[in-house]
């Protein structure tokens, strides 16, 4: 893999949200975000007024930051022109909006400097069913997962104040071979890829569930379940 990846990108957005009740059963979510003019602090648990309604499974200093690139709103208004007024900035509970990047563009490891606060790319988020709520599509978390237009997650590994309209760069890269769209092919398609799984639960830096999940499949020989994070429960 190449290192000549971008090594910039820009901040079109901040955006934060409180814990709100979602779709017919109430369910409590914090997907709504809504932008935060100037800075806004981030440490290490996110971003400053910024909550989830399921803390076991979103935020945490493994995805302290979700980032969702702005090229991805035009191809699902394209793919789903009934919904195409939803598709905009926070469609899809980011933090930050960003612009000149996508998940082919970054790899596992990388570090940005952003504002004063130093990011680091912990993984590619995994679609859950509150995407279908969000949406109103009973398989729009499968579509996303499908498509690859996931986003990623952030670790913050120095606390410090991001802001819309800055830019972001790009200050190291430890593992070039692991952009997220690999990781995409390894999670979803070549799922049971055991010198890739191998490679990949060696990883430095990897989040513990990954490293679990990369680990249980080699040892198995199978794929994790992956109904009750993509069907909304009955």
């Amino acid at each position: 893999m190449s290192n000549s990846l971008m090594k910039e990108f820009v901040v079109a957005g901040v955006r934060t949200g409180k814990v709100r009740p979602l779709g017919p059963r109430q369910v409590p979510s914090g997907i709504r975000k809504s932008p935060s003019p100037g800075s806004v602090a981030v440490g290490v648990e996110g971003m400053a007024g910024d909550e989830q309604g399921d803390p076991r499974n979103h935020g945490g200093r493994d995805k302290a930051v979700h980032a969702y690139p702005m090229a991805h709103y035009a191809d699902w208004a394209a793919d789903l022109p009934a919904l195409a007024d939803q598709f905009a900035p926070g469609a899809f509970g980011e933090n930050l909006v960003v612009d000149g990047v996508v998940e082919a563009d970054l790899c596992l490891g990388d570090r940005w400097r952003l504002g004063t606060a130093l990011l680091e790319v912990t993984q590619s988020r995994q679609p859950c069913w509150r995407l279908n709520l969000r949406f109103g599509l009973p398989d729009m978390a499968r579509r996303v997962q499908d498509t690859g237009r996931c986003g990623w997650y952030f670790r913050v590994l120095e606390p410090g104040e991001i802001g819309a309209g800055q830019t972001a760069q790009r200050i190291a890269r430890p593992h070039p071979e692991w952009n997220l769209t690999r990781v995409g092919q390894l999670l979803y398609r070549e799922r049971l890829d055991r010198d890739a799984l191998a490679a990949f639960a060696a990883l430095p830096g990897l989040p513990e569930r990954w490293r679990v999940m990369a680990e249980r499949r080699l040892a198995c020989g199978r794929t994790e379940d992956w109904t009750p994070r993509l069907e909304t429960p009955a």
